[in-house]
């Protein structure tokens, strides 16, 4: 039982084969994490139309659930910008001013939307994540470091950025700098330093909670507020009380509706953000598992009265930056917010909201990956292409429709390689042995008389005509053979099948003999169940491309 216990939630196995050493790293992590989502979680939890609080109440369930089910080491879930967005969107009209109704509602909306996660994880339907290639990754994650620089640097100058793109942030911040408050940039621009400064001082203290505590205190001492410096304000304590959500039936088909897509997009978000990552950090992470992660912490945070969540961008870059080496930092991150909840609300009223704008600027600093396209440039112009459109996807259409554009921008990308396969031809260097591509390998030359030709794809039905006019090419007057390395071709359909067919009859006419080498029984077996000889299909068969050479060379 314990080891399907293991399975089921791969935390414990994590918790169960912790390392000493780790803690300092995720309890700087933990801690750095909480001083980021206590103030954030406040922030948007009034973006999404709710109490305060509720976004603190969004922030510590969830942590414990993903802790125990996920497979990500940095992820942190919790309220999510975007997130937020789609459920005030979703709810406002269907609770039509009712507060009661729209609290309601939100609760039973994070409830089904996780239970259509769980249902993604059963169906294993995660691999819609393994559409996302590492350029779109690198991509995705620059624009949102930008998006969330451009979107707490108007916080920083005492204004602020109404805006959801990136364009239109920047467009707009630069009109109201006329409007910059000068005592907030101050504060904003000290927070800034200090942050920098304890990095490098104090590199085994939060830099974040530091900020934080001394900007709070600076307010407090200074009267601060009093100059116009915006504070978090008022924040009610206490621990929420845990109960199923309770709701309006009439509401039951809008809420299933609306929280199908808040599960599809909450769920790429999150992989965009785990794999991305899971990549800096060298490490794979199981994606049906994480739908299931995720919609444990959605039922985590509708039991709590709390609403949908994600995973968290600025935060989980904190986790990153602060060096959190595994799912104890949620773990430790939960707590501190459940501690500064019920003892410490009063001192979190005085954080300014200008020192919660530079931390949150930093986070996104570190999240900017420079390097990683221009390694993408060098490598391959076209992925280099790919992270740029995304990334710039980011910045036109907004995160969400950006997901979209990122899967969309995948699927091409697959398509284009499955259906245009490299086609390499092989030939031999002296003195060594095998075949070799005659392209990148120096010396190589071909066999007189006698093409081989390796496709490095499956024959399907999009890829069947391009199959035929790369075989059709390799023929000329000289050629008496040619041999296709079968070992690179993982599936023939029946339009492959009848592609194959159709090119060894053409080429037999032309007195040229076309021959398969390597995955025999494969395509034996398909003969046999059509009832094909060789003879029939005008092909011939060898296990390898030595057997094949020699035949040839035998006559």
């Amino acid at each position: 039982m314990l080891p399907g216990l293991l399975r089921l939630a791969p935390g414990l196995q994590s918790l169960r084969d912790y390392r000493r050493e780790y803690f300092r790293h995720d309890l700087v992590a933990g801690m750095s994490v909480a001083a980021v989502a206590l103030p954030v979680g406040v922030a948007y939890a009034e973006l999404a139309g709710f109490d305060p609080v509720i976004g603190l109440y969004s922030s510590i369930l969830p942590l414990l659930a993903y802790a125990l089910f996920g497979s990500s080491r940095q992820l942190i879930v919790g309220p999510d910008a975007a997130t937020c967005a789609l459920v005030a969107a979703a709810v406002a009209p269907l609770a039509a001013g009712n507060m009661e109704h729209y609290q309601a509602i939100s609760v039973a909306l994070a409830f089904c939307a996780g239970l259509f996660c769980i249902l993604g994880s059963v169906f294993r339907l995660g691999v819609l994540a393994d559409f996302l290639s590492r350029p779109i990754l690198v991509g995705f994650l620059n624009g949102i470091a930008i998006s969330i620089v451009l979107g707490q640097i108007g916080k920083l100058f005492g204004f602020g950025i109404e805006s959801g793109r990136i364009v239109p942030r920047l467009v707009e911040f630069i009109s109201k700098l006329d409007q910059t408050h000068v005592p907030t940039l101050i504060v904003g621009i000290s927070a800034f330093a200090l942050l920098l400064a304890s990095q490098r001082l104090l590199p085994r203290v939060p830099a974040a909670l530091v900020v934080m505590a001394l900007t709070a205190l600076g307010v407090g001492v200074f009267g601060l507020e009093q100059l116009g410096v915006r504070v978090i304000g008022p924040v009610a304590g206490g621990l929420p009380d845990l109960h199923l959500p309770v709701f309006p039936a009439g509401y039951l088909e809008d809420v299933v509706i609306e929280a199908a897509g808040i599960a599809l997009i909450s769920f790429s978000s999150a992989m965009l953000t785990a794999r991305s990552f899971a990549a800096r950090n060298r490490y794979d992470i199981d994606v049906d598992r994480e739908f299931a992660a995720l919609g444990a912490a959605n039922i985590a945070s509708a039991l709590s009265q709390g609403f949908a969540i994600s995973g968290a961008d600025s935060r989980t870059a904190m986790n990153d930056t602060a060096g959190g080496k595994t799912q104890v930092a949620g773990l430790v991150a939960a707590v501190t917010i459940a501690a500064v909840l019920t003892l410490f609300t009063t001192p979190l009223s005085f954080v300014p909201i200008a020192a919660l704008g530079a931390v949150l600027v930093r986070a996104a600093w570190g999240l900017f990956d420079l390097g990683a396209m221009r390694e993408l440039y060098r490598y391959d112009r076209v992925e280099f292409a790919l992270c740029v459109l995304t990334m710039l996807g980011v910045a036109t259409v907004g995160m969400i429709k950006a997901i979209l554009v990122a899967i969309f921008l995948s699927i091409l990308r697959f398509v284009q390689l499955v259906a245009r396969p490299a086609v390499e031809h092989l030939g031999q260097v002296p003195g060594s042995t095998g075949f070799h591509s005659i392209a990148d390998q120096p010396g190589a030359s071909e066999i007189q008389g006698i093409v081989i030709l390796r496709f490095d794809g499956p024959i399907v039905f999009f890829n069947a005509n391009f199959f035929k006019q790369q075989l059709f090419a390799a023929a000329n007057k000289e050629v008496r053979f040619i041999v296709l390395d079968a070992y690179p071709i993982t599936r023939v359909d029946s339009s492959g099948y009848l592609a194959i067919r159709e090119v060894a009859e053409r080429l037999a006419g032309n007195g040229v003999q076309l021959a398969v080498a390597g995955r025999l029984s494969r395509l034996q077996l398909r003969m046999e169940e059509l009832k094909v000889t060789e003879a029939n299909l005008k092909i011939r068969l060898f296990s390898t491309l030595d057997e094949a050479v020699e035949a040839f060379r035998a006559g």
